[in-house]
């Protein structure tokens, strides 16, 4: 072999040791790349499954260390009549300015309250309670006038609990079965009741209603 064959071996030998180095080199660095990736995933995948398992007990651990909100009590339900009266007591007073009445509010709508003055239904609230206070009366005594009264027109009670004074909402004829009369409302509401038609002789077949809605108490 002479010296220029020796000196190209060489240097392919030298190419092929360098080649062979980087490789190595390439693998190795591919194998630590790898490996960098895959901690990086799975140290991931334990932050997530810790938060996980932690999630519900830390969410209890902040409002535990909440402080409570404070509680309100409700305002106590004023109570306007504090004994109910028995039936045949006198409740109060029913005034109907414009017809110039004054007329006694009897509990009980029996024969006996009703010639005594207004009766007041029994199952109905009292005058100034928030529903529907029904008091009735004979059309040919005390409630002889109560078609003259026209829509705004005032009338007011007085009783231990206080003077309510109502304004006249509608006014209607029904028939004397219909228990619409008496249903219950949402505001305080005072329903007037009599016999109708007023100069009828006999039992008469309808009923004159006129509702009122309370506009002052006190």
């Amino acid at each position: 072999m002479n010296r220029r064959e020796s000196s190209r071996a060489r240097t392919l030998r030298r190419t092929s040791s360098i080649i062979a180095t980087l490789s190595l080199g390439s693998l190795i660095l591919g194998i630590v790349c790898i490996g960098w990736a895959l901690a990086n995933i799975v140290g991931a995948q334990q932050a997530q499954s810790a938060a996980a398992d932690r999630g519900p007990s830390s969410v209890a651990a902040k409002a535990a260390a909440q402080p409570a909100a404070a509680s309100v009590a409700p305002s106590p339900v004023k109570v306007l009549y504090p004994r109910y009266p028995t039936q045949g007591d006198t409740v109060g007073s029913l005034s109907i300015p414009v017809l110039k009445q004054e007329l006694p509010i009897i509990q009980g709508t029996g024969d006996a309250e009703l010639k005594k003055g207004v009766g007041h239904f029994i199952q109905s609230v009292l005058p100034g309670e928030v529903d529907n206070c029904v008091l009735s009366g004979h059309r040919d005594s005390v409630f002889s006038k109560l078609g003259t009264l026209k829509i705004g027109d005032v009338v007011i009670t007085k009783t231990s609990a206080g003077t309510f004074t109502y304004k006249v909402k509608h006014i209607r004829i029904v028939g004397k079965d219909d228990r619409t009369v008496i249903v219950p409302t949402e505001n305080a509401v005072l329903t007037l009741s009599t016999c109708y038609p007023f100069h009828y002789v006999g039992n008469a077949p309808k009923r004159y209603i006129v509702v009122a809605d309370m506009v002052t108490g006190k």
